[in-house]
């Protein structure tokens, strides 16, 4: 898939446990984990946006296009 995301980044850069993630946006941790290891089939703009204010960053932080060959 060409979209990659790299939620697992963004944490490590902000020193922040995906336990910790999941208090500060109100998402199970199964559905972050989800999300964080590339499985997701969609992510909806509000959860998107609780990501990037629980960890101070921008969605293109998050998610990346990388164009297949």
């Amino acid at each position: 898939m060409p979209i990659v995301v790299n939620l697992d980044v963004m944490m490590a850069k902000r020193k922040m446990s995906l336990n910790e993630l999941s208090e500060k946006v109100d998402l199970t941790l199964s559905n972050l984990s989800i999300l964080k290891t590339g499985k997701a089939k969609a992510v909806r703009f509000s959860t998107l946006e609780a990501i990037c204010k629980a960890l101070n960053c921008q969605p293109g932080d998050i998610l990346e296009y990388i164009e297949e060959s």
